[in-house]
């Protein structure tokens, strides 16, 4: 049986797609190598603090950025050292003095295992980092700044988001006449 023209022509187009196609797969490599460098690279300038949903950040419209040291997390339930629970925030603030014993050992804990070298002969150059919740009342955060500077923490920062400043609008006056 002949086959018409358009049947081979359909034929011949088909037979087409069958083939194997190789993929070159240096000039991927390539591209993925630059973005793993640009990465790298990039990464650096940024300190990412770790982000608690339960905790609402206050914000400011400070430029300056966090460094690396020792985070403390106060959430509406617990105190948090670098993601540990130290502490409960109704023990805290229902117990008499300034100082949280429990807060005080874990700070000088991690004093001896994350801080540098020079900071830990220099109290002054200490760092802690305090996420607290907007809505936690100010007795609260000073009885966690207290105890901060009792273990040999000579910077206290406290955590915020970064809000754009606010600009002021030009009032434009139109001449009476």
């Amino acid at each position: 049986m002949k086959m018409s023209k358009r049947a081979l022509r359909m034929q011949k187009r088909n037979s087409k797609g069958k083939k194997q196609i190789a993929l070159n797969l240096v000039s991927l490599m390539d591209i993925f190598t630059i973005l793993v460098f640009f990465l790298l690279v990039n990464s650096s300038d940024v300190e990412v603090l770790p982000n608690a949903k339960d905790i609402q950040l206050p914000e400011s419209v400070a430029e300056q950025k966090a460094r690396e040291n020792v985070v403390i997390a106060v959430t509406g339930e617990q105190i948090l050292v670098q993601g540990r629970p130290v502490a409960t925030v109704s023990e805290v603030v229902n117990s008499k003095g300034l100082l949280i014993p429990a807060l005080a050992d874990a700070l000088r804990q991690q004093s001896d295992r994350v801080l540098r070298r020079e900071a830990m002969q220099d109290i002054a150059s200490r760092e802690v980092t305090i996420m607290g919740d907007r809505e936690l009342p100010y007795r609260l955060l000073k009885k966690v700044m207290a105890t901060c500077t009792s273990a040999d923490y000579g910077q206290i920062s406290l955590a915020v988001m970064q809000r754009a400043p606010v600009r002021q609008a030009a009032v434009m006056t139109t001449p009476q006449g």
